[in-house]
């Protein structure tokens, strides 16, 4: 984990693009509200409670072995692969004048990420299965410090969340990814 000042950036250097990519997302966080910046002020500028221990290590690797074992259809599987390799190759899924705003596309890290995330985001959602929207819900996280945009789309004033839409846009979702999932169980 880390953090990023976009503001300040004076005796900070930039990763290289194979170091970023090694982070699994890149959450953009916002101003806090004003009741969030006061209890933030009011816990740093105050008394440090006493920390307790909320979790043991073998409780933590309890429930990342729970986490490992929700359920993952292929045709979710092959949803990430897709988008992912759509920002490698928007022609090939048909994004038509895209390719020219994307220097360098994700990675397949970022298809593992994305399954590896909507895995531990159903958990937190309290199934036992991804559904297509935990991937979609992920899916700008993931990518958008992995792609490198062109000169031309930095001139054009386009983000990587606008370029990531078009992907999404373009590349939809499995209607039915549980079909499959639901017959095998039926059938054990």
């Amino acid at each position: 984990m880390a953090t990023q000042n976009p503001i300040e950036s004076e005796g900070t250097y930039p990763l290289p693009e194979a170091q970023v990519d090694r982070f699994m997302m890149k959450v953009q966080v916002d101003y806090p509200s004003p009741e969030e910046e006061f209890v933030i002020v009011e816990r740093v500028t105050g008394v440090t409670p006493a920390v307790a221990a909320v979790a043991t290590t073998e409780q933590l690797l309890a429930l990342q072995s729970e986490c490992r074992r929700v359920f993952v259809d292929p045709s979710l599987i092959q949803y990430a692969v897709k988008l992912v390799g759509a920002s490698r190759e928007p022609d090939r899924y048909g994004i038509r004048d895209t390719a020219r705003l994307i220097s360098y596309g994700a990675s397949p890290r970022a298809s593992i990420n994305m399954v590896e995330g909507a895995r531990a985001l159903a958990f937190l959602r309290g199934r036992d299965y991804v559904l297509p929207e935990d991937l979609t819900d992920l899916a700008p996280d993931v990518i958008r410090h992995r792609l490198v945009l062109s000169y031309e789309a930095l001139a054009e004033g386009l983000t990587p969340d606008r370029i990531i839409r078009r992907l999404m846009d373009a590349v939809t979702p499995p209607a039915k990814p549980l079909e499959s999932h639901a017959r095998t169980a039926a059938n054990a």
